[in-house]
């Protein structure tokens, strides 16, 4: 059982290597299987598609998410609620391949905007924020509360410098999202 997990993470980590690197697009199941050095029936034995291989890669951050959801809802509605929601989003966000997934995500929009994943990722980023805003906040409160959100992702895409280490990153980021929250 555990081989079939590991092939199951290699096919996964080439899919997105070459994701990036080509295109989803560009990308074929026989190109994945080629790289990985197995038939196509054994990579069919792990994925049926694509589009499976894509919703692999984004259910260990929707499932993430979800958590980060649940722990909110059990929490009362407070400023420190909010910067505590900001400081666990950011943890998230540094475990596992999901810088990756991001820039596989980013690189490939216009292929995956009507993908189920791509949906439900928008759905539960738009749930989040719902736990950043409160029904009477000014417009402007409720753009920067929102946006305190999405400082965590352009830490990424902002800064092509790659002199700046990932701690560095991570921390200004986080700074400038805890400072956005309206006090």
């Amino acid at each position: 059982m555990r081989e079939n997990a590991d092939t199951r993470t290699r096919i996964q980590e080439i899919a997105l290597k070459l994701f990036i690197e080509q295109g989803y697009e560009a990308t074929s199941l026989r190109e994945i299987a080629e790289t990985l050095g197995v038939t196509k029936a054994a990579l069919y034995y792990h994925f049926k598609s694509k589009d499976e291989i894509v919703t692999s890669l984004a259910e260990t951050r929707l499932r993430s998410v979800e958590e980060l959801l649940d722990w909110a809802k059990a929490q009362p509605r407070t400023e420190e609620t909010r910067r505590e929601l900001i400081r666990r989003y950011s943890e998230s966000l540094h475990r596992g391949k999901h810088r990756e997934i991001m820039r596989f995500f980013e690189r490939n929009q216009t292929s995956l905007k009507n993908h189920p994943v791509m949906e439900q990722t928008r759905d539960r980023m738009f749930e989040v924020i719902t736990f950043l805003v409160e029904p009477g906040d000014s417009t402007a409160t409720r753009l920067r509360n929102s946006m305190s959100l999405f400082v965590l992702h352009a830490s990424w895409f902002v800064f092509r410098d790659d002199t700046i280490d990932e701690d560095e990153r991570r921390a200004a980021a986080l700074e400038v999202a805890l400072d956005l929250l309206r006090r």
